[in-house]
């Protein structure tokens, strides 16, 4: 295909060059370019490799439905994969390279696959290499396949998202678009209409046709003034509608810089809208379908109407000598265009016996050779087309005549339009096969949203003004269309004719997937991968469903069509964050003495949304080093932590306590005031969701301890129950985790320091014993002191009002600093807690774990009252005797490593991988114990102490023996002190 550019015409500013760099060359376009016209017009003619076979592939479309054109734009952490070059518009520096070629779009080794073509067909993965291992051939077809790299870099542009309702949303800037926001506007509605690229009007912008009796550049650019000047019309170009969800909902990706010369960029690079609408109408238009024959996929084959774009909006000639074949009028069109643009178009193809004498008389006048009733055999040439065969096919498209070449650059191919009806079949939408324009369109009278124009099968234009006008979808016939799903020589579908150009299917593909007995249309998508690719099957799905039906010989609507899945073409990742990413992804809550850690070099990581300490390093320390020395402290004298994330939820009212006993496992109305008792939480599938310490501070009012990230969460369950569910409770329930802040003071020498205070609370073991609680004031401070433990050690946890933390802290930092007393982070409370064998939701803990897994079956049983989740967890699956139980784990080989996180639990003597008796959940290494020590989830694991196991983690074994949970201090001496 040697393009080139015309000296006069399309929507490009030729005042203005811009120079871009293609697969490390430089080129030259003009300000109004694509990626795709500025290299047509540069006579590029191969732009790619395909999928599979890395055959050439030459440009194909005009827009979001090319196949082959993919690009991988920019480099480095500004570097964008898989982009389609029709839709990159062109700046000054751009940098774009092909995908999927290596070492070069030229010489791509790869290229090898064609000569095994025949022993790697459709699904070749699913029955070979089954020997010896699927694992030694799965890095390698990895490293083969894939398209574009994705960036490894942090992305360094910002996106916006907004919301926005209004009256009618229009998507499609087509004539039938811009109408029917006319007709809305007119009637006072305020409405929104959106076309995903830069021009508005269409396939017939810059066209010579006319529309209502003025050129179409005339009563486009008149349309546009007037719509301009209505203050309840909103145009948006380079906005595409990505998605239709539920309820009416529309995703648009608006592209607000992409454009712009990288450094001159600022601001957002891309805004997504939510738009409810209280009506949508889809003018999206239709997707021109290629011809199925043998070569079709060499560089030169190009849909017509695709040229017929380039022509008019870029004034590129896509080839010199040129050869047109169609099943439809269209085609017809694009070949007058070119031809009186000076191009030489040497025939038209018509697979119509009989095409529209005027069409004929035209192109007799303008010297065009007409061959009817015969369509293109085989496309000749191996990086581009040199000629193409021809001969006369019959109505299954069968060439049952000797095929005779004519010479040509560019191949124009049309065989027929498809309606774009994703955004319809997202919303819902049903689709009828129309059997006069053999292509699936969308029913009438679908719910919330209608198809005008091309999207509702509409090709007449002046039927698509009036129905635009009306917002309604009847459609009157259009251009007559012979249905040619595939075009061979033979009776058997030709494996070298290309119907998914992306990912190397072929009609021969679709037959084998037929004969294997995969006749579904979804089971053909997937093993064929027709429809896979990034472009979604634009081109290729409804002939791959056509040659579907015609082996099965059922109806196409008997066959149906795939899943429209959103969105609509490829968007970034981080337009869908917006702002949600590093420090906004969410609230990064501090504690209440953020600042006093930070000056103790603490090393902050985020726990449960809270940024929190995981230790305080000294000089040359480590962050092991640094948990070690604060784990010894503690154990051996005095540490001090802070805790205030912990989830607290006063509950109060009369019905408090019965409330709190149809939410806990445990029977908290026995609870004594002064008392406190640890408690687990449901979900209403009967798994295991929290756990607390719940302190009952009076005959009616409860604090109740959550994990810190879930306080919130419980809070409103607590609310959900009492509004829907048990209206009558007389309970008032409130989150007060920010209201007061803790300090654990933790260790053997803990009351030593207690006792230096300021306090009217006794802290002697007669007078406040384990699990008691009790109020006062220290150093004039009002406090909630609670005798708990998570380390094993005594332990008292304070509790004063958050603007008094500071004051504590000092208080208690000074008292303790003879003492010994250090801070710790929780990577130090988190391996104490391992030691002491004590159940972490979340880490030990998973959506299948049953309050009987963690030994709760007891408690459980004594319960005869309902709570949340007690049905639940009393199914058949939660009776089983071999469910995973809470035990623990010491490794018992040389390795003093901790063991692995996630490591699977298998039995002692085995060396291959095997189904899995359960796994690590928790690990550190023992300062205490000097040793490695696990928790897990194993199998009969209860019944099991002693027993010796493997573990496996990525290919290595490990020897371990497992234990009762708690490894130090079993008997709880050091609490009862």
């Amino acid at each position: 295909m040697s393009g080139y550019r015309l000296k006069r015409g399309g929507d490009i500013d030729r005042s203005c060059p811009i120079n871009f760099r293609w697969e490390g060359r430089c080129y030259t376009g003009f300000a109004g370019d694509t990626l795709a016209s500025a290299l047509l017009a540069s006579g590029v003619r191969m732009i790619g490799r395909s999928f599979k076979y890395h055959r050439p592939r030459g440009l194909i479309a005009a827009g979001l439905d090319e196949p082959n054109f993919i690009v991988q734009l920019e480099r480095g952490a500004s570097t964008t994969p898989n982009l389609k070059a029709p839709y990159v518009e062109l700046y000054d520096g751009l940098d774009a390279a092909p995908v999927n070629a290596w070492p070069s779009l030229r010489f791509d080794l790869l290229a090898v696959n064609s000569i095994f073509k025949r022993f790697i067909p459709a699904a070749f993965y699913y029955k070979t290499f089954m020997w010896p291992t699927w694992r030694v051939f799965e890095p390698l077809i990895r490293k083969a396949a894939g398209l574009g790299a994705s960036p490894k870099l942090t992305d360094p542009d910002s996106y916006e998202q907004t919301s926005a309702h209004i009256d009618v949303l229009i998507v499609g800037g087509g004539i039938a678009g811009l109408a029917a926001a006319q007709h809305a506007a007119i009637s006072g509605k305020s409405v929104m209409l959106v076309t995903g690229g830069r021009h508005w009007g269409g396939r017939l912008a810059g066209t010579s046709d006319s529309v209502e009796g003025k050129p179409a550049a005339v009563w486009i650019k008149d349309m546009l003034r007037t719509l301009s000047a209505m203050p309840n019309v909103a145009l948006m170009t380079r906005t595409l509608a990505t998605g239709h969800f539920d309820h009416g909902l529309v995703s648009l990706c608006e592209r607000l810089t992409d454009h712009i010369p990288t450094h001159e960029r600022s601001g957002p690079r891309q805004r997504f809208w939510r738009v409810r609408a209280d009506a949508l109408i889809l003018a999206t238009g239709a997707i021109e379908r290629p011809l199925v024959f043998r070569g079709n996929d060499r560089p030169g084959v190009m849909l017509a109407g695709a040229a017929r774009a380039y022509l008019h909006r870029h004034a590129v000639v896509a080839g010199r000598e040129i050869v047109v074949a169609t099943t439809n009028d269209s085609a017809w069109y694009a070949a007058f265009d070119l031809a009186e643009a000076g191009a030489t178009i040497i025939a038209i193809v018509d697979t119509r016996p009989s095409p529209s004498p005027a069409l004929v008389e035209r192109a007799e006048g303008l010297g065009i050779m007409v061959h009817s009733n015969m369509a293109p055999a085989a496309a000749i040439g191996r990086r581009a087309v040199r000629a193409v065969r021809i001969g006369r096919v019959s109505p299954t498209g069968r060439i049952d005549s000797p095929a005779q070449a004519v010479r040509c650059d560019l191949l124009l191919m049309s065989g027929g339009w498809n309606p774009a009806v994703h955004l319809h079949s997202q919303g819902a939408g049903r689709l009828t096969f129309d059997h006069d324009l053999n292509s699936f369109v969308p029913e009438d009278g679908s719910p919330g949203h209608r198809s005008i124009g091309g999207a509702g099968g509409d090709f007449a234009r002046y039927s698509t003004l009036a129905a635009a006008r009306e917002q309604a979808v009847t459609r009157r016939p259009g251009p007559p269309h012979a249905a040619l799903w595939s075009i061979s020589e033979s009776d058997v579908p030709d494996a070298e004719a290309w119907v998914d150009f992306q990912n190397d299917v072929t009609a021969g593909d679709i037959a084998l997937a037929a004969r294997e007995n995969f006749r579904s249309v979804e089971h053909l998508k997937r093993y064929t991968t027709l429809g896979m690719a990034s472009d979604q099957g634009k081109t290729s799905n409804v002939n791959g469903i056509g040659i579907l039906s015609t082996l099965l010989a059922k109806p196409m609507e008997a066959i149906g069509t795939t899943k429209f899945r959103p969105p609509y073409d490829p968007i970034p990742f981080g337009l869908l964050a917006g702002h949600r990413i590093g420090d906004g992804l969410r609230p990064r809550r501090q504690l209440a003495l953020h600042d006093w850690h930070a000056g103790r070099n603490a090393s902050y990581e985020e726990y449960g949304g809270w940024m929190r300490p995981a230790a305080y390093l000294r000089p040359g320390e480590s962050e092991a080093d640094a948990v070690r020395r604060e784990v010894l402290a503690v154990r051996t004298a005095v540490g001090i932590f802070e805790a205030s994330p912990l989830g607290k939820i006063e509950v109060k009212g009369p019905d408090a306590a019965a409330f709190l006993d149809l939410m806990y496992v445990n029977r908290i109305s026995t609870l004594k005031p002064g008392r406190c008792r640890y408690a687990i939480m449901l979900s209403e599938n009967g798994t295991v969701f929290d756990d607390g310490v719940v302190t009952r501070l009076t005959d009616d009012h409860f604090l109740v301890g959550t994990t810190s990230g879930h306080a919130a969460t419980i809070t409103e369950a607590f609310r959900e129950w009492l509004q829907c569910e048990w209206t009558t409770m007389r309970v008032l329930v409130e989150d007060v985790t920010t209201s007061w802040a803790v300090a654990n003071v933790v260790g053997p020498k803990t009351r030593s320091v207690l006792h230096m205070l300021a306090s009217d609370i006794d802290f002697s073991a007669d007078a406040f014993a384990h699990m008691t609680a009790q109020r006062g004031y220290i150093g004039g401070i009002p406090a909630r002191v609670a005798r708990v433990s998570f380390t094993g050690e005594l332990s008292y946890e304070i509790a004063v009002p958050w603007r008094c933390a500071g004051a504590l802290w000092e208080a208690l930092i000074a008292a303790g600093s003879s003492h010994g007393m250090v801070p710790f982070g929780v990577e130090a409370l988190m391996t104490m807690r391992i030691e002491k064998g004590f159940l972490h939701i979340g880490a030990d803990t998973d959506g299948t774990t049953l309050p009987q897994d963690i030994g709760f079956g007891a408690i459980m049983a004594k319960k005869t009252q309902d709570f949340v989740g007690r049905r639940s967890a009393h199914r058949p699956d939660g009776l089983r005797g071999d469910r995973r139980s809470f035990v623990g784990l010491e490794a018992t080989d040389s390795n003093a490593a901790p063991l692995a996180i996630g490591a699977h639990i298998l039995p002692a003597g085995t060396t291959q991988p095997q189904p899995s008796e359960g796994w690590v959940t928790s690990s550190a290494w023992s300062p205490t114990l000097g040793a490695p020590l696990a928790l897990a989830m194993i199998e009969r694991g209860e019944k099991r102490i002693g027993e010796s196991v493997r573990v496996w983690d990525l290919g290595a074994w490990r020897e371990a023996r497992i234990t009762r949970a708690c490894r130090y201090d079993p008997q709880g001496a050091r609490l009862d002190v």
